[in-house]
């Protein structure tokens, strides 16, 4: 039995090796890529850099709901490395977010704070941070309908006017309760704890299809709290499933299932990640088309974001489930999502994509939008579920 022991110890430290060296290879990579976004973005201060198009680095205000994911990229070089450089940028690029707080003009605060300020709080504890972080929850309870029991996602302006919804919700908005249950263990106050439980079970109830696949946008009447119509907004039809929205839905319910420790959130979250693994539509890579039911696949464009979200959400309903199969299963998926991300199909070249790490994401195609582009939240979610893996 011993040279049988032996070889499974062996095998086992090359596993563990090989985790490390990707995990250490893809921050070395970050750190040079990002210094050379750095560059090229900090004259360009205000504005946070977001993708490129033509060659080009877009930047971006404050407002903007991608805007606190370049910071939090900044804390995760800083939270793997402990090099100060990364701590001065992330608190440089962290602190243009503080007017933040006080806006509550859409739902995506708890995405530009959490990810900021949330990041550099929970790794530097520093006390400003919770003030910020509590008065941006505060601001985002605003957009709360007790009638409803949700928090509504967009104001009807713009785009959204023309599409005759009363009180647009989107799967999106799962990922900014992380920010109140923050804010109700950081204050003692439960009324963000529940206003985030509230959101989470109307979400499960109304959101989503028998096969756990979910709507992109549920709209409600205000009046009586009953959903009138089911759509989308970024995917290929109201009845398709959106790959980001998969990745959303994931994320947010493994959030509320850490946070409260409810079955039923568990188990939303465990059959989303089975309708994502399970899926017939998926590539061999793992890494998914923009929309798992766009019509002209294999030729759809393939979105390294949604990927990037759902290697995270599964690296931490890993780390959570109770349920050791499941759990070894959730990260063998994550990792080879990561694999995939990492090889030179979708991982930039070394000094290119105006240091952006990843390329072939999706922003929105009905939008013609940031299609097949770098995005700042795709290689937030990739060093994210690095870092946690």
């Amino acid at each position: 039995m011993r040279p049988v022991f032996y070889c499974l110890l062996a095998l086992l430290l090359m596993a563990c090796q090989g985790k490390q060296d990707l995990v250490k290879e893809n921050f070395d990579f970050a750190a040079k890529q990002t210094k050379i976004l750095l560059d090229e973005a900090t004259p360009k201060i205000p504005l946070l850099p977001r993708t490129v198009k033509n060659d080009t680095l877009v930047c971006t205000d404050i407002y903007d709901w991608v805007s606190g994911f370049f910071p939090g990229s900044l804390w995760y070089l800083y939270e793997y490395g402990k090099d100060d450089f990364w701590k001065s940028e992330a608190e440089k690029w962290t602190a243009l977010l503080e007017p933040v707080q006080y806006f509550y003009g859409h739902h995506d605060v708890g995405f530009m704070m959490q990810c900021s300020y949330g990041n550099g709080y929970r790794i530097t504890q520093n006390p400003a941070y919770k003030d910020v972080l509590v008065n941006t929850a505060k601001s985002l309870c605003k957009r709360y309908n007790a009638k409803i029991g949700s928090i509504q996602s967009w104001d009807i302006k713009g785009w959204q006017a023309q599409r005759g919804w009363m009180f647009p919700v989107i799967i999106d908005n799962m990922m900014n309760l992380e920010l109140l249950f923050n804010a109700s263990e950081l204050t003692g106050d439960t009324s963000f704890y529940n206003i985030a439980v509230s959101h989470a079970d109307v979400t499960l109830n109304n959101h989503y299809r028998p096969d756990y696949s979910c709507y992109h946008v549920v709209d409600y009447d205000p009046a009586t709290g009953l959903a009138r119509n089911h759509h989308t907004a970024q995917g290929y039809a109201h009845e398709s499933a959106w790959a980001r929205g998969q990745a959303w839905g994931l994320y947010g319910f493994t959030v509320c299932y850490r946070e409260t420790g409810y079955e039923r959130f568990l188990k939303q979250a465990e059959n989303i990640a089975a309708f994502i693994m399970n899926n017939p539509k998926i590539p061999t890579d793992l890494i998914p088309y923009w929309d798992y039911d766009a019509p002209n696949i294999p030729n759809e464009p393939r979105d390294a974001s949604a990927a990037a979200i759902t290697a995270s959400a599964l690296v931490q309903l890993a780390a959570i489930s109770p349920d050791a199969k499941k759990a070894d299963s959730y990260r063998a998926y994550a990792n080879k999502i990561l694999e995939s991300l990492s090889s030179p199909a979708y991982r930039a070249e070394p000094g290119a994509n105006h240091g952006f790490l990843l390329r072939h994401s999706v922003g929105s195609i009905p939008h013609g939008s940031e299609v097949d582009a770098p995005l700042n939240y795709a290689d937030y979610y990739f060093l994210e579920a690095l870092l946690k893996r």
